[in-house]
């Protein structure tokens, strides 16, 4: 792989173990969702540390308005496409509404299938005190779990609206209680996502397990984003905590429209484009 201006990351496969190494020395995790081989294949060539098959595929490559219609199936086909294209990073992959929730059991075999039938390193799971029992079958039987907290997009009928959560006394004391609980459970990593910077200091400095911030202050062993958000190709999403870097939406239509002028025009495919 050829890290461009990256010469000091470690090209090693990223671990479970690899994340807490990283947290204990103060090296930022750098992550970012993806759906397919290509993007994959294009994070991990940029050294990200781990790659989440968030059920954003939803709004993202189905165009759906929430997260909730996303099924086991459907997180299996991109989780095995993502698994196609990474080498070096953690792929996590999520688990969709309603399969988790029903039973311990429940979740217990449907995280066995989605690691079984997509490779994929580990599985994540939104929820607090609700999905600890869950947390710690997986992790006895060797699934690595992944927690959620903060915004949990699968509660948004719950929750009503995507505001910023734990910005009371009482809720924060509750997300921060959460965290503790799906550490002891076993869980090896959480994503804080859309919560006071402070309350995701306060997490991070607590935790001996990573935390990753989405919306949740710069304190956090590490960052995710929604790669369609950062580069640029999701136009009608503006929240405060995406930096654009770059505007390919723009960019992919002005190519589209100039191979159109190209192929209406005749000029495309030239000669030397001929067989």
């Amino acid at each position: 792989m050829d890290y461009t201006g990256s010469s000091e990351i470690d090209t090693r496969k990223v671990t479970t173990l690899r994340l807490l190494e990283m947290k204990k020395a103060g090296q930022k995790i750098v992550a970012l969702t993806a759906y397919d081989a290509l993007i994959a294949r294009m994070l991990d060539e940029s050294a990200v540390d781990l790659i989440l098959v968030g059920d954003s595929l939803g709004n993202v490559v189905q165009g759906l308005p929430t997260t909730l219609p996303v099924t086991i199936e459907d997180t299996i086909y991109h989780t095995k496409a993502v698994v196609n294209g990474a080498k070096r990073a953690l792929i996590v992959a999520d688990m969709p509404f309603m399969s988790y929730q029903v039973s311990e059991e429940e979740a217990f075999r449907n995280a066995g299938r989605i690691m079984k039938e997509t490779g994929c390193n580990a599985i994540k799971l939104e929820g607090g005190k609700l999905v600890v029992d869950a947390i710690e079958r997986l992790t006895e039987a060797g699934i690595p779990a992944m927690g959620h907290l903060g915004l949990t997009p699968q509660s948004i009928n719950k929750f009503g609206t995507y505001k910023v959560r734990g910005t009371d006394t009482d809720e924060a004391k509750q997300i921060y209680n959460d965290a503790k609980l799906l550490e002891e459970a076993g869980a090896f990593s959480i994503v804080l996502e859309k919560i006071p910077s402070e309350l995701g200091k306060k997490i991070t400095d607590d935790l001996k397990i990573p935390t990753i911030g989405i919306g949740a202050g710069p304190d956090c062993d590490g960052q995710i984003l929604v790669y369609t958000d950062m580069l640029g190709l999701t136009v009608d999403f503006n929240p405060r905590f995406v930096r654009r870097y770059a505007n390919l939406f723009d960019d992919i239509k002005k190519a589209v429209l100039r191979y159109g002028d190209d192929v209406r025009k005749m000029s495309f495919p030239s000669n030397d484009e001929s067989y």
